[in-house]
């Protein structure tokens, strides 16, 4: 094999194939990367058998042929070339040698023919979205996931198609992240759950531009995204996602409209206080115009008043800090409605249309606290 590509192409596609090398694994043929110049497209394919990344390089074949080379020690020397036109060169013997100006490399490689290839999709009705949107819906869920293991399906997020609107709802025993958006034509309906790291490398890879379209294909245990020149290949979550709509409510006491960049503000000083893994709750105290935030801990202690507009009855509530705000953090909206019922049940953070929902569950405080 013998191919030429430029430094940058070259770095761009291994960087995005990176993403599916595991840093771990008993297959030491996962390790690597393979490149494949065997037809009329060089393309660079990774798998850790969760997920599998496949994209193409440009550059011109002057000899046909495959390799699997170590994916780090590969992106390490490309890395580190100057910016120049890279010949990858190959024997019989599947060595390596990697030229650019003058610098050169040899270094092992291994028969192509022993790689995990990607599973074959079948490519019935994709749902197309523009990149920014995608990347926008999980960047603003994401963070709702459940980090450890415990329950795997906590672990990663549903992708939930019904009546034209695609649906993302990821959740973690403490809170409930929700995205909603109309779909421009039919769908038929589909629930399917996304491993969490598969949507945190996607994010990553995604343009984020509205012009630049992704189209997204669904199977039993498999989903494709494919956008640019990539396809992204993961293994779905099995088994039944939690009901959501049972623990969503429209019933509340107390309404509340704030202005989100003074309430975030306020609550980042509020954590000034408290050391990292300490579990102190922002106590909120809310009467007809004004919101009172206030925290103790063995720092010291803080406490702001916030104009509101309010509706329903006087509330004081507590909160872990650091949920209230992820989801602040996540919203465009300059002013955001909360909806609270008691001291003991979730708030819920939503806009009139619904198109996004974020409940999170308050924090037991005692009478001293609540004073």
């Amino acid at each position: 094999m013998k191919i030429i590509c430029s430094k940058n192409n070259l770095l761009k596609s291994v960087s995005i194939s990176l993403k599916a090398v595991p840093s771990k694994t008993t297959m030491p043929i996962l390790e690597c990367i393979l490149i494949d110049a065997s037809a009329s497209l060089i393309k660079f394919t990774t798998n850790d058998m969760e997920i599998g990344i496949e994209t193409i390089v440009e550059g011109t074949i002057e000899e046909k042929g495959m390799v699997a080379l170590d994916a780090k020690i590969f992106y390490e020397i490309i890395r580190r070339l100057p910016d120049n036109d890279v010949t990858i060169k190959t024997d019989d013997k599947f060595t390596a040698t990697i030229t650019c100006e003058k610098a050169k490399f040899t270094i092992p490689g291994k028969s192509g023919e022993d790689f995990a290839y990607l599973p074959m999709i079948e490519r019935d009705e994709p749902l197309t979205l523009s990149q920014y949107t995608l990347k926008n819906m999980i960047c603003q869920t994401i963070f709702s996931i459940a980090v450890n293991e415990n329950n795997k399906l906590m672990t990663g997020e549903l992708f939930e198609i019904k009546d034209n609107c695609l649906k993302i709802v990821s959740l973690d025993g403490h809170r409930i992240a929700i995205r909603k958006m109309p779909l421009k034509r039919d769908y038929s309906d589909k629930k399917v759950v996304v491993p969490g790291k598969t949507l945190i490398e996607i994010s990553k890879i995604l343009s984020g531009e509205v012009d630049d379209q992704v189209s997204i294909f669904f199977t039993k245990n498999h989903i494709l995204f494919e956008f640019d020149q990539t396809m992204v290949v993961s293994r779905l979550i099995e088994g039944e996602y939690f009901r959501i709509d049972q623990m969503l409510s429209s019933d509340y006491e107390t309404k509340l409209t704030i202005n989100k960049k003074e309430f975030l503000s306020c609550i980042d000083r509020a954590t000034l206080l408290v050391s990292e893994g300490d579990k102190k709750p922002i106590i909120i105290s809310i009467t007809d115009s004004s919101m009172e935030l206030r925290i103790d801990s063995a720092m010291g202690s803080m406490n702001e008043d916030i104009d509101i507009s309010k509706d329903g009855k006087d509330i004081v509530i507590g909160f872990n800090p650091k949920f209230m705000i992820d989801a602040l953090k996540v919203i465009d909206d300059e002013n955001i409605n909360i909806y609270l019922v008691n001291p003991k049940a979730p708030c819920f953070i939503r806009d009139d249309e619904e198109s996004y929902t974020y409940l999170i569950l308050p924090v037991n405080i005692n009478q001293n606290q609540a004073r």
